[in-house]
């Protein structure tokens, strides 16, 4: 007999094999072994299972349907890596520099607004 999988039950949102509200435990550790080289590609998929499970689960529920926050602590947070304050990320991003861009006039961004500079 082979195991069932941990897939989600639509419109409920409950795992067909353990009925723990999806991703329930055992289907997050089956996600993160799928997508173990791509985390970004992980939090794209979680954030359109998200978006279904948030359209398909207000209509069943409209006046106590789930909280945004659980929603999205139940489909992403557990899968954005944290880092602690003043950690530096594994693969930072490369710094690219405002100089040499292809626009006519040169940014200020000292305040963070992409103004052009007079």
């Amino acid at each position: 007999m082979t195991a069932r999988p941990h897939t989600p039950l639509r419109p409920l949102w409950l795992c067909r094999a353990c009925a723990a509200p999806w991703p329930c435990g055992p289907a997050r550790l089956t996600l993160l072994r799928e997508y173990a080289h791509d985390r970004v590609a992980l939090l794209v998929y979680l954030g359109g299972l998200l978006h279904d499970a948030a359209g398909q689960l207000h209509p069943l529920d409209p006046h106590d349907g789930p909280d945004p926050t659980q929603l999205f602590d139940r489909f992403l947070g557990w899968a954005i890596v944290r880092r602690s304050p003043g950690e530096s990320p594994q693969h930072p991003m490369p710094e690219v520099p405002v100089t040499g861009l292809p626009c006519e006039g040169q940014l200020d961004m000292a305040d963070g607004v992409g103004t052009e500079a007079t």
